[in-house]
């Protein structure tokens, strides 16, 4: 996509992905992409803000070189060090070496560290200005959104907020920026919910934080290192964010996650009975078999609603390693707080349910029901799992 005007002077010549498998190594983004959204205010003096991922610094540099010489540029503003927003630098370095690199103090060294960058960078403070002729920028600290590094840019002219991390969701543009040009806004709304469960989940209380300290601006339109550029209403955006960072503070939503895993089909089948126990309470449900669906779908649903129901059998006097794994990335996560049970199948010994009642205690969960039986689950067993399913759902309904 070539460049697209935001507002007069200042241009999205930002990248889309749609090859890389893995975004951070971790999550998968093949079916839907991700963007690498850079910004240039072009003034009397030119500004970058935000850069793009080493992989596409060719196609960058096209972009960018279609509205300005790159050589030309006067400052490149580093919001944040990761390599998906800085991955073309040593690169512009060779193409602008006149260009000051703006940063905040804690991102000096990790520019050495990265990239050896020493020289031409200079740190500025909260709420600092930098005037570049038609458009001043402010720069706002808001560390740990998602790096201690980070800060967002305000352009004060026409009142736009380049987010960094913050704001921003998975998918590359469907051939148009902004949210009210968006043909299908839910999809992508949910896909910043998992974006947001995946990267931002573990800094949500100082994402909170950073939200505070934005209500005191007056905000047009909120421009993300990823994801939608929001003109029409970026005030969604943000109340989103604000209520995806409740349960950080010990608020979640109604509805169960049901986690299974199985070997050979005998916890399905208590999955299922525990599944239509739980339809009878009428709370939302979602279920997911971590052993086939990545943990990155995962995520959303656990961090936003309040009851987790757990189902795996025990493996070499274990958890079910996919299960352990799930709930080992819950905890990175910090997804606590939750009311939660437990069901499970265990051959000729237990040991899954001692694996999982330690990761509750680590994750603050409180474990309020149990089942666990052996081999494959008898007609009583089933019976009971209903009755556990919907035992479980009617306290989280009423907690």
């Amino acid at each position: 996509m070539p460049a697209i005007e935001l507002k007069p002077g200042l241009y999205w010549v930002g990248l889309n992905d749609r090859t890389t498998d893995l975004f951070e190594g971790l999550w998968p983004i093949s079916e839907n992409g991700i963007s690498y959204n850079s910004y240039l205010v072009a003034s009397e003096k030119n500004a970058l803000i935000d850069l793009a991922t080493g992989s596409k610094t060719e196609e960058f540099l096209d972009h960018l070189g279609g509205i300005i010489d790159p050589s030309t540029l006067d400052y490149v503003v580093i919001n944040h060090m990761e390599p998906d927003h800085t991955g073309v630098l040593k690169t512009l370095r060779r193409v602008a070496p006149n260009a000051e690199l703006i940063c905040s103090t804690k991102a000096l060294p990790m520019l050495r560290d990265f990239y050896d960058i020493g020289e031409g960078a200079r740190a500025v403070e909260d709420g600092e200005t930098l005037a570049l002729g038609r458009h001043t920028l402010r720069f706002l600290s808001t560390p740990f959104v998602h790096w201690p590094e980070t800060m967002m840019t305000y352009e004060e002219t026409h009142r736009v907020l380049f987010s960094c991390d913050g704001f921003g969701g998975y998918g590359a543009m469907q051939g148009a920026i902004f949210d009210d040009q968006s043909n299908d806004l839910a999809a992508c709304e949910q896909e910043a919910l998992r974006y947001f469960a995946n990267v931002v989940a573990a800094v949500a209380r100082p994402t909170a934080t950073a939200i505070e300290k934005l209500k005191g601006l007056d905000i047009a339109m909120i421009a993300p290192s990823h994801g939608l550029v929001w003109r029409r209403d970026p005030g969604r955006i943000l109340s989103l964010y604000d209520a995806w960072t409740e349960p950080a503070r010990g608020k979640s939503d109604t509805g169960i996650t049901l986690l299974y895993a199985s070997m050979y089909g005998n916890t399905e089948k208590m999955m299922n009975a525990v599944a239509q126990g739980v339809s009878r309470a009428d709370v939302p449900l979602k279920v997911f078999d971590v052993g086939r669906i990545p943990t990155s779908f995962v995520l959303p649903s656990l961090w936003i609603w309040r009851g987790v129901i757990v189902g795996a059998p025990t493996y070499e006097t274990r958890l079910f390693p996919p299960m352990a794994a799930v709930l080992d990335m819950a905890a990175r996560k910090r997804i606590r707080n939750k009311m939660a049970a437990y069901f499970g199948s265990y051959g000729w010994s237990g040991g899954g349910e001692k694996e999982y009642a330690a990761f509750a205690e680590t994750l603050k969960w409180d474990v309020v029901d149990t089942y666990r039986f052996r081999g494959g689950p008898t007609a009583d067993d089933l019976n009971a799992g209903e009755r556990f399913g919907t035992r479980f759902a009617e306290r989280v309904r009423n907690a």
